[in-house]
């Protein structure tokens, strides 16, 4: 490769004072997704939750999927692609990216379910459920992994604070809008007609605020970095889907799964970056490929939705579930 390495690290580290998303816009997305989570939490019932209790299979393949799938997906992006690139770059790239595939599901991947016609009770339980096993599994992955690209003696720091933060954002206001719509069901109708339209002004938001402000990074990282980002997400949800349809799961369970696999938790990848590595002189490599993926996957998340809106639910209401 003819790229000298001082050229190639200028193509792909942000600057050092940048962030991709600001503190501000973080209390902003808190916030929205607090409200969101009320507005959908006012279309479930309990019944949502036991059913998928009773048929524990949609949680177990997606656990499957979640910690098997994504972190064999990351690692073969980063043979394919990252490992192209000179070793003082690739290492932390890769690092990077192999986290981004070990992190659980984000509560992102809720909103895409409602939109796009999925079990959004399943959809919660499966991100509670990742976001526990995440303290176990994401070290593990990492480990198994990503061990030639990790430094010796590393103290991997898994910030429970941000798991309990998540967990208190989606599930707080999801009980308490059941609580509400078990009581006055047409406060509920409305709340989960709001829930909806937020969930439209947050991906938006997302979208107008990050791109325009992060138009040097996008525009000065290598192809190989923004293929890894981009395909992580895309591959992760066409190939759960995939497998759940083969082992004839409900398609309305399939498209929950895709989501809740393919849409990880990138702002927990963040976070384990900045408190693992808080002084490395590489800290803007190991962070470019989870930054990235924060900015695609709700893009492509957003067309997939695009696409499985196209379930005719009344039509699928007569196809049986298997599992």
């Amino acid at each position: 490769m003819t790229t000298s390495l001082h050229t190639l690290a200028t193509q792909v580290v942000p600057p050092a004072d940048h962030e991709v998303v600001t503190q501000f816009e973080q209390v902003i997305l808190i916030v929205l997704v607090f409200v969101i989570m009320f507005g959908l939490g006012a279309g479930l019932t309990p019944r949502d939750f036991t059913s998928a209790l009773r048929r524990p299979w949609g949680l177990i393949i997606a656990w499957l999927t979640q910690f098997g799938i994504m972190p064999l997906l990351a690692f073969g992006l980063v043979l394919g692609l990252i490992l192209q690139l000179p070793n003082e770059v690739a290492a932390p790239l890769a690092l990077g990216a192999l986290l981004m595939g070990a992190v659980p599901a984000g509560t992102t991947s809720n909103i895409f379910t409602y939109f796009s016609k999925g079990n959004l009770g399943l959809s919660v339980m499966m991100t509670t459920n990742s976001t526990l096993w995440a303290l176990l599994m994401t070290p593990l992955m990492l480990h198994l992994y990503g061990t030639r690209f990790m430094p010796a003696g590393l103290d991997l720091q898994i910030p429970v604070a941000n798991i309990v933060i998540t967990l208190v954002v989606m599930l707080v206001p999801v009980g308490l809008a059941m609580v509400i719509r078990r009581y006055h069901p047409n406060i509920g109708a409305v709340m989960e007609l709001l829930g909806g339209f937020f969930g439209l002004f947050f991906i938006v938001f997302l979208v107008v605020t990050w791109v325009p402000r992060n138009w040097v990074l996008l525009t000065g990282t290598s192809w190989q970095v923004f293929t890894v980002a981009i395909c992580l997400g895309l591959f992760g949800i066409a190939v759960a889907y995939g497998i759940a349809r083969a082992i004839k799961m409900h398609p309305k369970d399939a498209r929950t799964v895709g989501l809740e696999t393919g849409i990880q938790n990138g702002p927990l990848a963040i976070a384990i970056i900045l408190l693992s590595f808080p002084a490395s002189p590489q800290l803007g490599l190991l962070l470019l490929v989870p930054a990235l993926y924060s900015l695609f996957i709700v893009i492509v998340a957003t067309f997939v939705t695009l696409y499985f809106r196209r379930a005719n639910l009344a039509e699928e209401q007569k196809i049986p579930s298997l599992l």
